[in-house]
């Protein structure tokens, strides 16, 4: 059967319309069942946390599907057959999931079996799933890629296009030919890259024109972090990809809450890449729950003393300007109103360890953890005993004590999105591999290519590709108007996730040889799975801020 791209979009628009209604009849009844006095409660949405994990997926689904949908019929963005049948073929497997999920447990999710047949199972919805998801469908995607060898248009300005190709091009010729030997040996990043984001002035993207930065001083451009982060990525997230997320999460605490001083001092030093951030939030006890940070400032004479441990701080070693979020604040019962954050200085290391001490006897040391992928920058364990930092390195000034909580959670945002744009760089790596190996590879006197199952996980793969990095470049644009910050999060809960099977399925595709390091495809698995951890943990995202924020918006 002949496969044509649908000739407009009404039929997916009215499925997911369906869809989204029911999303929200469901929300609503859980914000019910889980409110008290006309607030949720948190302890009443853990009484089942799975329905609540599972609201959060399928909103983030139902999001990414109607931009994907907007994305393809704006023609002016450069789309045409391809795109079109990518977000139709997508919108149809959301509307079959939710439907789905939703029938399985109807009862958990406050909505009767027979409302869901009527709104979401009707003669219209049945026929749009049918075609849509036809095989024919798949195939036909598969094919035009391989014809075009595009995966989609990526919808950019011509100064954001411009600036994916120079990065494009470093990633293909500078940082690709050395992430083997940085993933084999756990090395460091090499200068080469480092100096070569410097001349770019890379480190300077989120950081305004005014303090030696990029970014225009009128208007913030998330979009420009994004595609170089996803381009960076595309060549190695250990040793690319990452590395402008720290001075982003740095930059925006300090535009956040520092005083004009700290942001004139440290932002250029920031932008030229002479300071190398690292960011000191988690504790061995503590991940996502920032409100039992431990890790202490004590004010003495001209600054603080600090005093604890910290842990998952990449690039710890070879930064000498370090983020670290403290607790200021005596008092327990302030939970994330104690914390402060303060800015401490040390020597670059390279390696795996490091020991320094200042003059006055303080201390600080840290030891890499050993990991099985996301390796160059390492992430350590770092012990601070009595170190100093001057009066003048706490954010904000006296003001800023008890708000390092809310500077860092704006940091938070911008990494949250940049995740999302790693993770996209990753699958884009993944899936160009897996399609090259899948046209090379013969097996049955013919390349596995052609094969309708290969065909099938290369159109799915390219399908949700683009739908995360479509998502992602408008949760951006709603960041430039300081908005978005729900999105982002669920763009990042999203990436995260389906990164592992984008980058199982290019494995998969490789056979035996996807299990070898000989093809980077097996370095893309194994740094894919760091996505859902970092930045804010898979279920946290889901339950503590995605579900709790839709549940707040109906409880009553």
């Amino acid at each position: 059967m002949a496969t044509k791209a649908p000739t407009d979009s009404s039929a997916a628009k009215q499925a997911l319309s369906k869809s989204s209604a029911i999303i929200e009849q469901v929300t609503k009844a859980l914000a019910a069942k889980c409110s008290s006095n006309g607030k949720v409660s948190v302890a009443k949405m853990d009484q089942n946390q799975f329905v609540q994990y599972q609201i959060a997926w399928l909103t983030s689904e139902q999001k990414i599907a109607e931009n994907f949908i907007d994305y393809a019929w704006n023609d002016s963005l450069g789309t045409g057959e391809l795109e079109k049948l990518m977000a139709q073929v997508f919108a149809a497997e959301v509307v079959s999931h939710i439907r789905t999920e939703f029938s399985s447990r109807a009862s958990e999710y406050g909505i009767s079996t027979q409302e869901l047949v009527t709104k979401l199972f009707d003669d219209a919805t049945n026929k749009f799933l049918e075609e849509s998801s036809a095989i024919e469908n798949y195939n036909h995607i598969a094919d035009l890629i391989a014809s075009s060898g595009s995966f989609g248009a990526y919808g950019l300005s011509e100064d954001h296009e411009m600036f994916r190709q120079t990065f494009k091009q470093f990633a293909e010729e500078v940082v690709a030919p050395k992430a083997e030997h940085v993933h084999r040996h756990d090395d460091i990043v090499p200068e080469e890259i480092i100096q070569g984001l410097r001349d770019m002035g890379c480190f300077g993207l989120c950081i305004p024109e005014t303090y030696g930065g990029l970014q225009p001083n009128d208007k913030a451009d998330n979009i420009s972090m994004l595609v170089v982060t996803e381009e960076l990525s595309r060549g190695s997230l250990g040793i690319a990809g990452s590395l402008i997320t720290r001075p982003e999460i740095l930059s925006k605490a300090l535009l956040k809450g520092g005083t004009d001083a700290q942001k004139e001092k440290w932002l250029p030093l920031i932008a030229s890449g002479e300071k190398m951030g690292g960011i000191m939030v988690t504790e061995p006890n503590y991940g996502s729950d920032v409100a039992g940070v431990s890790v202490t400032a004590k004010k003495v004479d001209g600054g603080w003393s600090i005093n604890g441990v910290k842990t998952w701080c990449t690039f710890a070693g070879y930064a000498n300007l370090l983020l670290i979020l403290v607790r200021t604040e005596t008092d327990p019962e302030l939970k994330h109103k104690g914390l402060s954050i303060v800015l401490a200085e040390k020597p670059s290391f390279n390696g795996h360890e490091f020991d320094y001490k200042q003059d006055g006897g303080g201390r600080i040391s840290g030891k890499a953890i050993g990991t099985i992928g996301y390796r160059g920058m390492h992430s350590f364990e770092v012990s601070f005993e009595d170190y100093f930092v001057p009066e003048e390195n706490l954010i904000g000034g006296e003001a800023g004590r008890g708000k390092g909580f809310y500077f860092q959670m704006e940091g938070f945002s911008g990494g949250r999105i940049q995740t999302a744009a790693r993770a996209n760089g990753v699958m884009q790596a993944a899936l160009e591999a897996g399609l090259r190996y899948a046209q090379e590879r013969q097996v049955f006197q013919k390349p596995i290519f052609d094969y309708n199952l290969t065909k099938y996980k290369i159109a799915r793969m390219a399908m949700i590709v683009q739908a995360s990095r479509q998502f992602t470049n408008t949760v951006a644009k709603l960041l430039d108007d300081h908005k978005g910050q729900m999105e982002a999060t669920l763009i990042k809960f999203y990436a995260s996730k389906v990164a592992e099977w984008v980058t199982r399925e290019a494995m998969q595709i490789h056979g035996g040889m996807g299990y070898a390091e000989e093809y980077a495809v097996s370095r893309y698995f194994v740094d894919a799975r760091v996505f859902s951890i970092f930045e804010g943990a898979e279920e946290v995202m889901a339950l503590r801020v995605i579900a709790k924020s839709l549940m707040d918006q109906y409880s009553a």
